[in-house]
């Protein structure tokens, strides 16, 4: 504080009175009770709740550890997770990859761009039930649009959504669907690159991947890094797809995490499972983000 205070003498920055200081809190006052009535109440409750039975029709009951040490040889905790950590290692690469190539397309200075960056963006902001049901029909083995494509070209689709070994690279390929958000992020970043590195490189005798290599993706790494994390967070708590699609089949083939939360919050009614079981979820994603925040640490250029 008294650093601060020095800092705010020397520049000649008046310090807040007693009064602004009341109206300052009084202003965050709706946030701060939002706050902790919606989010940290609830994740308080949740923990304690994690520690009991409780079939929301009678009192919850204590039961210690119980909970927590079912999942450990609990059949269905280690295939939702198993599964969630497969879509994961699938998804999120293929994601980064693609959006940042439509990115490069889209960052062309050519007539009638914008109408193209807004055609590839539009799909991620549509609901996901509606992109469930569209998918459902594409992927169809019967009479969907894709096997139908498929077989044009001679070759026989697979089952998809009916197979064990499709039914995840098929939530992978439906992912595709909504990349635009990541592609505008890029975009974003690759319009923030000065020229002027473009233009010394080029000075130099780099080509078009050698540009790309050596400027845009040093200077794209932070972008690159928060796509990275925000993609794992969210494929980590994938749950449409699963439940509107395939209800976790064929054969618990796409029983996703958060859907087999949800059959244990919500058909079951053993609410303390559930809570333990969002528990280690966020335990896995707060492991999995700093570990790669950690991994990033040199690799990851900030121009400040």
């Amino acid at each position: 504080m008294a650093v601060t205070t020095k800092r705010q003498q020397f520049l000649g920055i008046p310090m807040p009175t007693l009064r602004e200081n009341l109206w300052f809190f009084f202003f965050i006052m709706p946030w701060l009770v939002g706050f902790l009535l919606f989010t940290a109440g609830p994740m308080i409750a949740s923990v304690i709740i994690s520690f009991t039975r409780w079939e929301l029709l009678q009192a919850p009951d204590w039961v210690g550890a119980m909970n927590w040490t079912n999942m450990v040889v609990d059949p269905l905790f280690w295939q939702s997770l198993k599964v969630t950590l497969y879509f994961t290692l699938l998804s999120v690469p293929t994601g980064l990859v693609i959006s940042f190539l439509l990115a490069l397309l889209m960052n062309a200075d050519v007539k009638g761009i914008a109408l193209f960056r807004t055609i590839y963006y539009l799909p991620s902001i549509v609901s996901g039930v509606a992109i469930a049901l569209l998918w459902q029909w594409i992927l169809n083995p019967k009479f969907g649009l894709l096997n139908f494509l498929l077989g044009l070209v001679g070759i026989t689709g697979p089952q998809w959504l009916f197979s064990k070994q499709w039914v995840i690279p098929a939530f992978v390929i439906m992912g595709l669907w909504g990349v635009g958000g990541s592609m505008i992020i890029y975009l974003a970043g690759l319009q923030s690159i000065p020229t002027e590195l473009y233009e010394a490189v080029s000075l130099d005798g780099a080509g078009f991947w050698r540009k790309i290599w050596s400027v845009t993706l040093p200077m794209m790494s932070p972008v690159v890094l928060f796509n990275l994390v925000m993609g794992m967070i969210g494929s980590m708590q994938v749950f449409t797809q699963g439940y509107v699609m395939t209800q976790g089949g064929p054969n618990n083939a796409s029983l996703f995490y958060v859907l087999y939360l949800y059959r244990n919050a919500f058909q079951y009614f053993q609410m303390g499972y559930a809570s333990a079981l969002a528990w280690v979820l966020f335990a896995i994603i707060a492991l999995l983000t700093a570990l790669i925040f950690r991994t990033a640490q040199d690799r990851v250029y900030y121009q400040a």
